[in-house]
């Protein structure tokens, strides 16, 4: 006879199985070092379509996982992890290219700090809840990707760019401090648990 703890411990051991969304997750991981050395190398163009891969390969396997019923816990732990990777990463290499200004760059990081130390300490000090993301942290991950893929077409396409990028980093910039106060609030409230998704 099965005993339940052994169902339990494969049940477990089922969650963190190396699937084909997980797979496709961990290349975009891998896929990091190789955007960062391009932008440093000033290979932008090809740094420009490594970053277009990944974004559809952050698609591809969201769609494989729920078409096919892929969903791990594996997947949920390594999606966000990848996604955060390669945003914040780009951004610090193009900060050391001077292809964008280092106070935005603080500025995204230190976001994306204070989230996940919330999380960490509401998690340790209260009971975790789940809520859906800020719509304007929707937005400011947007603009986030829409001001990266831009300054990358521009510097690898040979795009012309009159007031493009002026304006999407005083955009980004604004909804970075907005949003990050507002997580701040919820953060000091401690009345919801702050859960940094790939969404944020």
């Amino acid at each position: 006879m099965v005993q339940r703890t052994d169902i339990g411990d494969r049940q477990a051991l089922a969650g963190f199985a190396l699937t084909v969304p997980n797979a496709i997750t961990l290349a975009r991981l891998f896929a990091v070092p190789i955007a960062v050395w391009l932008i440093l190398d000033g290979r932008y163009a090809l740094a420009f379509w490594v970053f277009i891969a990944a974004g559809v390969s952050d698609a591809l396997d969201g769609y494989i996982a729920k078409r096919f019923d892929g969903r791990s816990r594996l997947g949920a732990l390594l999606d966000p992890l990848a996604d955060k990777a390669l945003l914040t990463s780009v951004y610090v290499a193009l900060a050391l290219s001077n292809q964008l200004p280092g106070w935005l760059v603080v500025l995204v990081v230190l976001r994306d700090a204070l989230i996940v130390a919330g999380f960490l300490l509401i998690q340790a000090t209260a009971a975790p809840r789940r809520f859906e993301p800020l719509y304007i942290s929707k937005v400011n991950t947007l603009l986030q990707i829409a001001l990266v893929g831009f300054v990358l077409a521009r510097l690898g396409l040979d795009l012309e760019d009159l007031w493009l990028t002026p304006s999407l980093v005083d955009v980004v910039a604004a909804t970075t401090v907005i949003s990050g106060f507002w997580y701040l609030a919820r953060i000091l409230m401690r009345s919801e648990t702050v859960d940094p998704d790939s969404s944020l």
